[in-house]
């Protein structure tokens, strides 16, 4: 069973509360989630599962969507609402200070990480240094908000829609437009509603897991996964090369659903045979075999033309 199942995550349990009884219930060992998502939130999980874990590293730097809820008045230790009060006022916000709080914090900018988070210092998590009263001091991190907007507003809350970047915490951005405003403020409720290219139309409950058949039916497989990144089709010849980690020569494989649109090269002005394609270092490519499954992840390689597979899925 190798794939992504995306679960719709209820509140109260942690993301790796997830994949413990992804694996109980499958019966795989090699269960991984691709964000993590705190308790308080809901919604869009996505588990790879099986040769997918290997994949784990092209999902977690997508963006994401949230719907969020952040109340005014109240300031807490973990930004959230499930933390220990630190500040309270019965001042409301204006909407006109929301919203133009909000323009502040949209584009690209540095983030602190809360206190009670994942972020390790100086090899311990955050948050195990926090609950021992030490102090924590994270270092700010480039986040990138592309979108902020206020769906609604009744001066004790607002909810806002927002897409990010990878390493985005909603429950900082709760805290710093509480202090925008100036009444405090803290996270009170979270759903993710995409994760990549994962979104809820494609999840399931948790409850699911119990139902094998329908389970293996919404597990989405490799062939289907990173379609946003271009694809070759290897020969026979050149799958027994992906399998051991050999580089592809030109002939090893063709463009999959694409045309020369794969980063090709000047055309040359004599009568030569076709220049190869070449990949910029940068850049993945799916290698696909004859009958369409990913069996693996290239970049450019030390040849014209030529394709190394930096991860095998066989």
């Amino acid at each position: 069973m190798t794939g992504v199942l995306v679960i719709d995550k209820p509140q109260g349990l942690t993301s790796h509360d997830v994949v413990a009884a992804a694996r109980r219930a499958l019966g795989e060992k090699r269960v991984g989630h691709t964000g993590t998502l705190d308790p308080l939130a809901t919604g869009v999980l996505p588990l790879v599962i099986g040769h997918a874990t290997r994949l784990v590293r092209f999902f977690a730097a997508a963006d994401k969507d949230y719907d969020a809820i952040v109340r005014f008045g109240l300031s807490t230790d973990t930004y959230d609402i499930t933390g220990r009060e630190i500040t309270r006022t019965d001042r409301a916000p204006s909407q006109h200070d929301v919203s133009r709080a909000l323009q502040t914090l949209t584009g690209e900018y540095l983030q602190t990480p809360p206190p009670y988070s994942a972020k390790k210092v100086h090899g311990r998590r955050a948050y195990r240094l926090a609950r021992t009263d030490h102090a924590v001091a994270l270092t700010p991190a480039s986040v990138n908000v592309m979108r902020a907007d206020l769906i609604d507003f009744n001066g004790a809350t607002t909810r806002v829609a927002i897409t990010c970047s990878a390493g985005f915490y909603v429950r900082s951005f709760a805290h710093t437009l509480g202090e925008l405003v100036g009444t405090g403020g803290c996270l009170e409720a979270l759903r993710r509603t995409r994760s990549g290219e994962f979104d809820l139309q494609a999840a399931v409950q948790i409850d699911a897991l119990g139902d094998t058949a329908r389970v293996a039916s919404r597990i989405i497989p490799p062939s289907e996964l990173l379609s946003h990144l271009p694809a070759v089709t290897i020969t026979d010849r050149g799958r027994e090369d992906v399998s051991h980690g050999r580089e592809l020569d030109s002939s090893d494989y063709e463009p999959a659903g694409l045309s020369a649109s794969l980063f090709p090269l000047p055309p040359s002005p004599s009568p030569l045979p076709p220049s190869p394609f070449t990949v910029p270092p940068e850049s993945w490519v799916r290698l696909l075999d004859a009958r369409g499954c990913l069996v693996g992840m290239a970049t450019s390689g030390s040849r014209p033309g030529s394709l190394h597979p930096s991860l095998v899925l066989m």
